[in-house]
């Protein structure tokens, strides 16, 4: 008898937010932003899905939508088996908990006129968990497992440099030991050297905790380091949806063969063929018919701007929208000597 797979810790199914755009005297909606349109995804315990993209792609409003910080449009989300989506205010606080998130500028996320102690501590206090020496007891042991000094939490967020403030963001997150936390771009306002810290700080973590990571980022050097699957964002849709390794050695669409050939080799031997991308990414407001892509798409032909792909398995756990993967895949030859 086959073992029943364990339950997600997130999943997520066709996933929508729209924003409406408002002209006139009267305010009326004229259209809508499509800056999510049927994303669907899942994260296990343990694991890390990488999110990336071009900037405008959607990437953090999935992030906001999923942390129920913007309202969905429509879709499902579901943490821990309980579907959360359309929850009030109160019946979804205990299960806010369960997900944190880690935002990119660590220093816009602290609040400036508070000790650091007091902000990791916030979480706490709002949750009514523990007393006072408790809280504070909790607040040094984080700290510590964040590799900062306990007397270090009676200053303020401008005395730390960046990667320091990062990992008071992350010790903030796991104040409620969440099961889920969502990073948006967490190291893209840091140093290069101090990246590797806060990655590798954040892996150990998860191998210590079994925490489940949605890691959001247009670096793929940094996502393939951190990530066992991979979800590539184009225009509020996903497009590919593979495990790491699949995607980094044979794309299947067009957009991730052009995203991955501008990942440095960390080998002067080799070299990745280039794939330039002509065009503008078009308006969310107004996308074009058919394949969202097929305006830069060097693989187009008629299908594609008239019929929009669905995104179908086309190998085991490998999930791609494009008509043309298999012309993709033939010419896709991510490394040459």
């Amino acid at each position: 008898m086959s073992a029943v797979p364990p339950m997600p810790v997130l999943s997520v199914a066709g996933l929508q937010k729209h924003f409406p755009v408002k002209k006139g005297l009267l305010r009326r909606t004229i259209g809508q932003v499509r800056a999510v349109d049927g994303v669907s995804f899942a994260v296990s315990e343990g694991e890390t899905l990488g999110l990336v993209g071009e900037s405008g792609c959607g990437k953090s409003t999935v992030a906001r939508t999923v942390l129920r910080l913007l309202e969905p449009t429509g879709g499902s989300i579901t943490l821990g088996g309980t579907d959360i989506t359309r929850l009030g205010k109160k019946d979804l606080r205990p299960h806010r908990r369960q997900m944190q998130i880690i935002f990119q500028d660590p220093f816009a996320s602290l609040n400036p006129r508070m000790a650091v102690g007091d902000i990791v501590a916030e979480p706490l206090l709002v949750h009514a968990l523990g007393d006072d020496r408790e809280r504070s007891a909790r607040v040094a042991s984080l700290f510590e497992q964040v590799g900062l000094r306990p007397a270090q939490m009676r200053q303020f967020p401008h005395e730390f440099s960046g990667g320091q403030r990062q990992r008071i963001c992350i010790a903030r997150a796991l104040a409620l030991s969440p099961k889920l936390i969502i990073a948006d771009e967490p190291v893209s306002a840091l140093d290069v050297s101090i990246q590797a810290q806060v990655i590798n700080l954040m892996m150990d973590l998860q191998q210590q905790k079994r925490l489940s990571y949605l890691f959001i980022a247009h670096d793929l050097a940094v996502v393939e380091h951190i990530a066992q699957r991979i979800a590539v964002m184009y225009l509020g849709k996903i497009v590919e949806y593979a495990d790491k390794h699949s995607l980094f050695l044979r794309p299947l669409h067009p957009y991730s063969e052009a995203l991955l050939s501008a990942v440095p080799v960390p080998n002067p031997r080799l070299k990745r063929k280039k794939r330039l991308l002509h065009g503008d990414v078009p308006s969310p407001v107004a996308p074009p018919s058919g394949c969202a892509f097929h305006t830069r798409c060097p693989y187009a032909e008629a299908r594609c701007r008239s019929e929009a792909p669905h995104l179908q398995e086309v190998a085991p756990g490998h999930w791609v929208s494009c008509h043309r993967h298999e012309a993709v895949a033939m010419k896709s030859n991510p490394l040459v000597a």
